[in-house]
């Protein structure tokens, strides 16, 4: 049984202008100890469905439908208490932004203490030595200097790392990093994702990594959503991925990253706009951006169908392909496996 399991999730909006389909089913496992990448640019869901998993969306967000199950147990449906017991101490998340996620009026140690004493039964003494015992897992000097200091007191790597120390001392078994090397320079990210890896092989938990950053996802996932408007467009493990993108929208992605190879030459940037969340359209999300597009791809939309024995998307080009080729769809390449 796996760790996570998301099942035909539907997160809905509900707004003056109408509903903003921000999740639209979506479905995934996670498996203990391993580490999912959710990629896609801004508005595509990722962040939704991290919030969703972890029932904390704000009004007017809403989950319409679907099921996630944690080690079996539906969350759906359960009390903000129920899930106040579950967050933290099964399921931990890392939000985009530092600066604003930690409280700038709190000290560190007293932010870092407040998680321990409201998941865990330590009492005030014991959620210190352990807020400290935190800081130097993530490598932060000075970790009782630290303590006694202010957000604002730190610097931005710094204060990514006391996030991920809150987020990681009631030891959960699932960790969401929401964009966890936004906002940080290039070195820093460096050391952020080199951490993060360390402990996940230290502590041995599942992570979700939500991320727009491509090389993020190369250097830390074993297997990749690609996501648009809400909806899947591929899945696989991170080498199906990257060495044989299936959906145009990633293969869009890809041509869109910098190389040592271009040599000096543009980026080809993915053409046209990102679509209207409250106007969808009833075939393919990406289709209207989409150069390769057919007249199918407009009107309805492409069942995820198996290309390769661990990669899978839902696209009428693979379609196609497979028809082409005198290939079954129903079970593709490596579908009966």
């Amino acid at each position: 049984m796996s760790l996570l399991e998301v099942r035909d999730l539907h997160t809905s909006f509900f707004t003056t202008a109408g509903e903003v389909k921000a999740v639209n089913g979506l479905s995934f496992s996670l498996d203990e100890g391993k580490v999912l990448g959710i990629v896609g640019e801004s508005g595509s869901g990722k962040s939704v469905t991290a919030y969703s998993i972890l029932q904390i969306l704000t009004h007017p967000g809403k989950i319409v439908s679907g099921s996630i199950k944690f080690n079996g147990t539906e969350l759906v449906g359960k009390s903000d208490e129920e899930m106040r017991k579950i967050r933290g101490n099964n399921i931990s998340i890392i939000f985009q932004d530092p600066m604003t996620s930690l409280n700038p009026t709190y000290t560190i140690g007293r932010q870092l203490m407040e998680a321990i004493l409201l998941h865990t039964d330590r009492n005030r003494q014991e959620a210190r030595e352990r807020a400290l015992e935190m800081l130097q897992l993530v490598n932060v000097n000075e970790p009782k200097k630290r303590l006694e200091q202010y957000p604002y007191e730190l610097s931005g790597g710094m204060r990514q790392r006391v996030m991920i120390a809150m987020a990681l001392a009631c030891e959960p078994d699932i960790l969401i990093a929401d964009e966890p090397t936004t906002a940080l320079d290039v070195t820093i990210q460096a050391q952020i994702l080199e951490l993060m890896q360390d402990l996940q092989k230290k502590l041995g938990m599942a992570i979700i990594m939500i991320t727009h950053d491509l090389g993020v996802v190369a250097q830390l996932c074993d297997e990749v959503i690609v996501m648009y408007a809400g909806s899947v467009c591929e899945r696989g493990t991170a080498d199906a991925i990257f060495y044989h993108p299936a959906h145009e929208y990633t293969r869009g992605l890809m041509r869109s990253i910098p190389r040592d190879e271009n040599n000096g030459m543009r980026l080809q940037p993915i053409t046209g706009t990102p679509i209207d969340l409250l106007n969808m359209p009833a075939g393919c999300p990406f289709a209207p951006r989409c150069d390769r597009a057919m007249k199918i791809c407009l009107q309805k939309k492409a069942e995820e169908i198996w290309i390769g024995e661990d990669h899978i998307s839902g696209c009428w080009l693979n379609v196609k392909d497979l028809l082409e080729r005198g290939i079954d769809t129903a079970e593709g390449v490596g579908g009966d496996e």
